[in-house]
């Protein structure tokens, strides 16, 4: 599963892995199928039957195709650990997933970069998911003290009665520089949900952008977006569906939570229908925490700060 030359840097990927929440054992567990990143290169990879993983190394990224046979249910997560062990620098991570008609699996993604100030990660993720597929993907960040530079680009397909739900999710540490785009094309009577929660703090810049393509007939589709906006933090969300097909229905939602002066934030949901049997809503709301929840707490001995803090956790 390991190359021997890259013992050392598996052992400070782990590291940066656990901080990020991550069990390293499953990244070692035979039966369970996995792919680890370290930088352009890939230095772990475990097959298991029905779940091929196919890495490709250039000199300037890493491309890793994943086939999911038809009807194949894994009884674990597939697990992506993606990590670098640099301060500076630049990664590239290319993943090609297809998951076969009446396949059934679930992913978890760990990007963990702790000790990265100066550094770029750059994501693109394609999923292509088959009739009556299901398909789970949690994409959990964990960054250092000063944040990084990131793009994070998903598109999927969801062919006929598949399901499809995707979350990313950075709350425990520095955002920095951040763009994530979800996008989902939803075939007749599929259906997909797009959840991000983001917390920002001192001078982040995070800015969001989920679209559901409602194309298929019966075709059903959620995206949600949570951002807490601390300090001096910009943001900037849109959610967009697109009613194109018959009885589909299309939701989005944005909830920014703002504590600072100098926070600023904006959201912008955008529905276009173009069918008249399509049904498109949208709810967002922009504020600072709760003032009754934070006095209830305060009142029972927590600080305004700790107050503050426990609400947030709740939220995210």
């Amino acid at each position: 599963m390991m190359t021997q030359d890259y013992s050392k840097e598996f052992e400070m990927i782990a590291k940066a892995y656990e901080k990020s929440g991550g069990n390293v054992s499953n990244l070692l567990d035979g039966k369970i199928a996995s792919v680890i990143i370290s930088g352009n290169k890939v230095i772990g990879l475990n097959n298991i039957e029905g779940v091929k993983v196919v890495p490709r190394e250039s000199d300037d990224r890493v491309k890793v195709q994943i086939v999911i046979e038809d009807n194949i249910k894994p009884a674990f997560p597939i697990h992506v650990c993606t990590g670098y062990i640099g301060r500076e620098g630049k990664q590239i991570v290319e993943l090609d997933i297809t998951v076969g008609n009446g396949a059934k699996v679930n992913f978890i993604s760990h990007c963990s970069f702790p000790w990265g100030e100066n550094f770029t990660h750059e994501a693109f993720m394609n999923f292509k998911i088959g009739k009556g597929a299901f398909v789970k993907y949690e994409d959990q960040h964990f960054h250092g003290e000063k944040g990084i530079n990131m793009v994070s680009i998903t598109r999927a397909v969801v062919e006929e009665g598949g399901k499809f739900y995707n979350s990313f999710e950075i709350t425990k540490t520095r955002v920095g520089r951040l763009k994530v785009e979800m996008s989902l094309w939803l075939k007749e009577n599929s259906s997909g949900e797009l959840l991000t929660k983001i917390k920002g703090m001192e001078d982040d810049l995070i800015d969001v952008r989920e679209v559901l393509h409602l194309d298929g007939e019966g075709a059903k589709g959620l995206a949600k977006s949570t951002v807490i906006a601390l300090d001096r933090t910009k943001v900037n969300v849109v959610n967009e569906a697109y009613g194109n097909a018959p009885n589909t229905k299309g939701h989005v939602e944005c909830e920014e939570i703002t504590k600072g002066e100098k926070v600023e934030v904006s959201t912008t949901p955008i529905l276009k229908v173009r069918n008249d049997r399509s049904e498109l809503t949208h709810e967002a709301s922009i504020g600072r925490v709760n003032q009754k929840q934070l006095e209830t707490l305060m009142a029972k001995g927590l600080t305004e700060e700790e107050a503050t803090d426990f609400i947030i956790r709740g939220l995210i």
